[in-house]
């Protein structure tokens, strides 16, 4: 018999687990749930646990914000190794001995915080004329790629012992953890890759508050719907702009609003009667639509259709 999926909007906060890939752990929680509808926001590789927030419905369309959003990681380095990946993953490339002391680390480390340029690993899925890089290297390929900025905003030093490095990385969109412990391992002179790596925060969303695979299979259905965060906590330092029916029918329509609401121009969270309805931006007194709930979009389409019919009676 088939399954039955149901239409399901929220949040869901998962501690993804080790060895399944970002999208074989989303499909896992999107059956669990039977939603009609799911995304992630963010990949994690395989070898990679921590924070995957998973979207449902309505909730994908508002999922941006973090993927542009900075994320915070617990990261293992070893000290010693280069493999051909970066990471566990990959064959050990060439080996060096380990010389080096906690202040030298603290001393290289520095030299890491805030604005650094990272060359995009080839064993990544950054696209080149269409396909991920991790396709041509496979096939023996390498493609020239620029260094990108990014953003380390915080680098810190939590233990060294032997040969393995502790440390938290949190950083801008776009960085790659295992190009940096390359890059801290050739500063240091001894080379490095990344044996261990948990997601422990992205934009305000933290580890603590989320769920695992064995949390959720052992509960009710209604006890994992209540787990679900609602839309608007993907976006909650956006201004709110209560609006009226007929200023959300408007809107849904596609047309722009007049108005002189006092907020500053930008995006805005909407809120009709009943609650959030989407996102507006607001530039120079005039509010556009962004993204709407899709109830809005069809209510609207469907007043649409009937002045329509009137019209032509």
């Amino acid at each position: 018999m088939a399954r039955s999926y149901r239409q399901l909007d929220g949040v869901l906060l998962l501690d993804k687990p080790l060895e399944l890939s970002s999208n074989t752990t989303l499909q896992i929680v999107r059956r669990m749930f039977q939603a009609e509808k799911a995304g992630h926001t963010g990949t994690l590789d395989p070898l990679a646990t921590g924070l995957l927030p998973i979207c449902f419905g309505e909730a994908t369309k508002f999922s941006n914000a973090l993927l542009d959003a900075d994320k915070t990681y617990h990261s293992l380095l070893r000290l010693g190794q280069t493999t051909s990946t970066g990471d566990a993953e990959g064959e050990v490339t060439a080996e060096y001995p380990v010389d080096v002391e906690f202040s030298g680390i603290e001393t290289v480390l520095k030299r890491f915080r805030g604005e650094i340029w990272q060359l995009p690993p080839m064993h990544s899925a950054l696209k080149h004329q269409g396909k991920p890089l991790y396709e041509y290297i496979r096939r023996g390929e390498t493609i020239d790629r620029e260094s990108r900025s990014v953003m380390i905003h915080e680098l810190q030093l939590n233990s060294f012992s032997g040969n393995e490095l502790d440390i938290t990385v949190r950083c801008s969109k776009g960085t790659y953890i295992r190009t940096l412990a390359e890059d801290i391992g050739a500063t240091l002179g001894c080379g490095a890759h990344l044996i261990g790596l948990r997601r422990t925060a992205i934009a305000h969303f933290d580890l603590k508050e989320a769920y695992t695979l064995q949390n959720l299979e052992a509960m009710s259905e209604a006890e994992r719907d209540a787990c679900l965060l609602p839309l608007e906590s993907l976006m909650p330092d956006m201004p709110v702009l209560q609006l009226d029916e007929v200023q959300i029918k408007r809107l849904a329509q596609g047309q722009r609003l007049a108005l002189d609401c006092g907020l500053p121009d930008g995006k805005l969270r909407l809120h009709g009667p009943l609650g959030f309805v989407g996102i507006g931006v607001l530039q120079g007194r005039r509010l556009a639509p962004a993204r709407l709930l899709s109830v809005v979009a069809k209510h609207a389409a469907a007043i649409v259709s009937s002045q329509n019919q009137e019209a032509g009676k």
